[in-house]
């Protein structure tokens, strides 16, 4: 592919069977092909993104100083902010250029363990940051389970197949804040080629481009959804649960050009994880004679501690 699909959720939320089965197939197919999807009519309301955007930047402009409070080292990362080259691609030692803040699940009279689901931070300096964060979180949840149900269908499945998988998940929202770039990258770009650990990601459109996606063919193709749009992309665990079936698709964040060094970008990813309970093991119908067995059974809890240490932010 040389282009990434664009497919409309509308079909198949407000479809009749026919247009629901043709979203199912465009989906995909999509994921089979390149693993990454533009959606249009997702649902997600555009003046909630901007208004978390607005209140990043004014999180991101606050003083070193002031932002290092909202690190916490015993949360890896997992709530709360990571300052600027903590975090690298697996298999790459130089760090990305780059700083973000993670908002996890907020829970609501569910028995979990707190070590598995620590509570967010909050950040005194910018008080509707995190709110609205968590608002735009569970609106990144509803249409993630929509699309989700759609990929059960195109697996076999039955339609809800994640849905208790995914409640209460151990999803992040992260908001990722590249700055400018005043000297000669040592080698490093904004975000090294990588894959995402989860079930699948959702990111509304960035701040500046930057974003590509390798195809099959081996050709970094760019990925830059229109304003109204999200870009869907297949994690490690769907990869893994469908035994290289759906692939996880590498992709990266390139530096613009010298001319444009002085712009910074936000990106605002939604990494939809299941309850760390779940079981990856590989689905049945997805180990053929022709795709034999890839990966060892695995919860996702287990499969995400290992992920993390492997990018630095878990020792």
């Amino acid at each position: 592919m040389k282009k990434i699909p664009v497919v409309d959720l509308r079909k198949y939320t407000s479809g009749d069977e026919a247009a629901r089965a043709e979203f199912v197939q465009e989906i995909g197919d999509a994921f089979r092909q390149i693993g990454f999807v533009v959606v249009k009519n997702h649902g997600i309301p555009t003046s909630l993104v901007d208004d978390f955007y607005r209140l990043s930047h004014e999180f991101f402009a606050l003083q070193d100083g002031v932002k290092s409070q909202y690190e916490l080292p015993e949360l890896a990362g997992q709530r709360g902010y990571t300052s600027f080259g903590r975090e690298h691609a697996k298999g790459f030692d130089k760090p990305d250029l780059k700083e973000f803040f993670q908002i996890g699940q907020e829970l609501e009279g569910e028995e979990l363990l707190g070590e598995e689901y620590p509570e967010n931070v909050f950040v005194r300096e910018v008080p509707d940051f995190v709110p609205t964060g968590i608002a735009l979180y569970r609106i990144f949840e509803l249409t993630g389970g929509k699309l989700l149900q759609a990929i059960a269908r195109y697996l076999g499945l039955e339609e809800r197949y994640f849905d208790d998988k995914i409640r209460y998940g151990n999803s992040i929202l992260r908001s990722i804040y590249y700055p400018p770039i005043t000297e000669e990258p040592a080698s490093a770009i904004r975000a090294e080629q990588h894959e995402d650990i989860n079930l699948i990601t959702l990111l509304v459109g960035a701040s500046a481009g930057g974003l590509q996606v390798l195809n099959q063919a081996g050709e970094w193709i760019e990925a830059m959804p229109a304003e109204d749009e999200i870009v869907i992309n297949v994690g490690d665990m769907l990869q893994r649960l469908t035994n290289n079936y759906l692939p996880s698709t590498t992709h990266r964040v390139v530096n613009p050009p010298r001319e444009r060094w002085h712009e910074p970008r936000l990106s605002i990813p939604f990494f939809l994880h299941p309850r760390s309970e779940m079981d990856l093991s590989c689905l049945p119908q997805c180990v053929t004679e022709d795709r034999p067995l890839q990966y060892a059974p695995i919860t996702a809890g287990a499969y995400l501690d290992e992920r993390l240490r492997e990018i630095g932010l878990k020792k």
